[in-house]
């Protein structure tokens, strides 16, 4: 016969192992719950990690990265080769501090792509300015910005899930995504959060 005690510790046991399960990929960053699936392409995109975006000690935004489940599941993802491939992926920005304007963010994205394509901005040069445009007039604090790879369509920028342009072009996906996840990133402590990197 099983006592009193041990059915209570094995049923505590199923209901904690329950709670960390469901809760595993659960993720609060600055009073922001961070959604651990991203709808907003044909198929869901799975949160792959996530972290703060810091300048001079001050938070600025929270960026989180979403890839397909089998490339989460992945823990030895080559996310340079996933960049350059035709496969989809998202990244949602919540903006948490009243220091980023449209106009300060758009400049810090102009200098993203110069830091991310080595200087060598021409040849997406008008795709920077469409996707530069989606925030310049509209960024205010608390927004969130949706940067999502639809191989069928290209870049696609929501704000508070309303579409606000389209960039297509596979080089400006890979250079725009590579701002925050490319070999000289913009933040390392940011890239190994959203990759979920130790």
């Amino acid at each position: 016969m099983v006592s009193y005690s041990n059915a209570a510790r094995w049923l505590s046991g199923i209901i904690l192992s329950i709670f960390l399960v469901s809760g595993a990929q659960a993720l609060t960053l600055e009073g922001i719950k961070v959604e651990n699936e991203l709808p907003i392409l044909d198929a869901p995109l799975v949160l792959k990690g996530a972290g703060v975006r810091t300048k001079f000690f001050y938070h600025l935004y929270v960026c989180a990265l979403y890839l397909p489940q089998d490339s989460v599941e992945n823990e030895d993802i080559d996310i340079l080769a996933y960049l350059s491939a035709d496969k989809p992926l998202a990244m949602r920005i919540y903006v948490i501090s009243d220091m980023i304007t449209g106009d300060r963010f758009a400049d810090a994205a102009h200098e993203g792509f110069v830091q991310a394509t080595h200087g060598n901005t021409a040849p997406i040069q008008n795709e920077i300015e469409t996707m530069v445009g989606a925030f310049r007039t509209t960024l205010q604090n608390h927004d969130i910005f949706d940067l999502a790879y639809d191989p069928a369509r290209g870049v696609v920028i929501y704000r508070n899930s309303e579409e606000q342009a389209v960039v297509p072009g596979a080089e400006f996906k890979k250079a725009m995504f590579a701002i925050w996840l490319g070999d000289d990133p913009v933040q390392s402590r940011l890239k190994r959060d959203m990759l979920g990197d130790d």
